[in-house]
């Protein structure tokens, strides 16, 4: 086959070395330069088609109204469709990694919540929680509840933790499991305060809260969500939160900490996260608007009506709250001999 001529021909292999460098040099220049380029464009055209929010459980409960507000609310401040799509399963696993393998674009988002960080202790997931991903921005936060059944003796922490020490193992705490933020409370709470509780596994939250009612159980660690109606009916018994600060809604019931536990915070939030290598403009813009979002009144009453308030920062400070509860949970997990399935 006959050689086509090269712009080499003719010249030392010395110099030909030395102009191939050149050209390869000034290739990769050419390619660095334009990429920031390149995300630029993308953030300032981001998004031209609608965007998809998974959340990785059945429609309903608080996350489910999360993800569906902040999904109306970028809609109206986008100027494109975004949209919630459930993808259940493996406690929240299915949807999780199926959100991670879409294209790091912008147009699938995944909205997380505590659960997210505690899974990585459960089960032997597939991907790293933490830099396998790209934190967008952090959503709402609130604490959980100690709720009791009204005839159960405790009725503060102080009082919790001195019966638990003159009767290990006696009283027994309803969660929806062990792998989840409720047992994980619960188990936490005990690892601090240095006592042993029985703890009561049930198919979901709901069930556990009503047998704690009925009285079958003693206290559950439980969403502001699912608790703070039957705590105003007089129906259950608020011992305390668990987050740095009271609850708007309970101003008399103290934190955790305030009531003589120090170093006890648990706090349930929800956030969006993609895939990994978004690009920044793209986060940036994504990050901006849902901050905007969350600094409305409207959107703070809304929250508020489901036991949360707004968060929003940074998408790096999310993504440091990420990586500390990960670390948190899997030390949580090795202390009370939770073994990854």
């Amino acid at each position: 086959m006959k050689r086509l001529p090269s712009q080499f021909d003719g010249v030392s292999t010395p110099r030909r070395r030395a102009a191939v460098l050149r050209l390869a040099g000034a290739a990769c220049v050419a390619a660095l330069l334009a990429a920031p380029l390149a995300a630029s464009a993308a953030g300032e055209k981001f998004p031209d088609k609608p965007i998809r929010i998974v959340f990785p459980f059945a429609p309903g409960g608080g996350g489910d109204f999360v993800a569906r507000f902040i999904a109306q609310r970028l809609t109206e401040a986008l100027g494109q469709s975004v949209y919630v799509e459930n993808r259940p399963g493996a406690s929240g696993m299915t949807g999780t990694e199926f959100a991670l393998r879409q294209p790091g674009d912008g147009y699938t988002l995944l909205l997380i919540s505590n659960s997210y960080t505690v899974n990585p202790s459960v089960y032997k997931i597939k991907f790293d929680p933490v830099r396998d991903v790209t934190p967008v921005a952090q959503i709402s936060q609130g604490p959980l509840i100690i709720a009791a059944n009204p005839k159960f003796a405790a009725h503060t922490v102080r009082e919790l933790i001195d019966m638990a020490q003159a009767n290990p193992g006696v009283i027994n705490s309803a969660t929806p499991g062990i792998g989840t933020l409720v047992g994980f409370a619960s188990e936490l709470f005990g690892i601090t305060a240095g006592i042993k509780m029985t703890h009561v596994p049930y198919k979901s939250t709901g069930l556990a809260v009503t047998d704690v009612i009925s009285g079958q159980a003693d206290l559950s660690f439980a969403s502001t969500a699912t608790v703070l109606q039957p705590i105003k009916a007089g129906m259950l018994n608020a011992i305390a939160v668990t987050g740095r600060q009271r609850l708007p809604a309970l101003p008399n019931v103290p934190t955790v900490e305030e009531a003589g536990l120090p170093g006890y915070e648990v706090t349930l939030w929800h956030g969006l996260i993609g895939p990994k290598d978004m690009p920044r403009p793209v986060v940036e813009r994504l990050n901006l608007e849902i901050n905007k979002i969350l600094q409305s009144k409207e959107t703070a009453q809304r929250l508020e009506s489901e036991g949360v308030v707004p968060a929003g920062g940074s998408p790096a400070r999310f993504g440091q709250l990420i990586a500390r509860e990960v670390t948190m949970w899997k030390k949580v997990a090795a202390d009370a001999g939770v073994q990854a399935q």
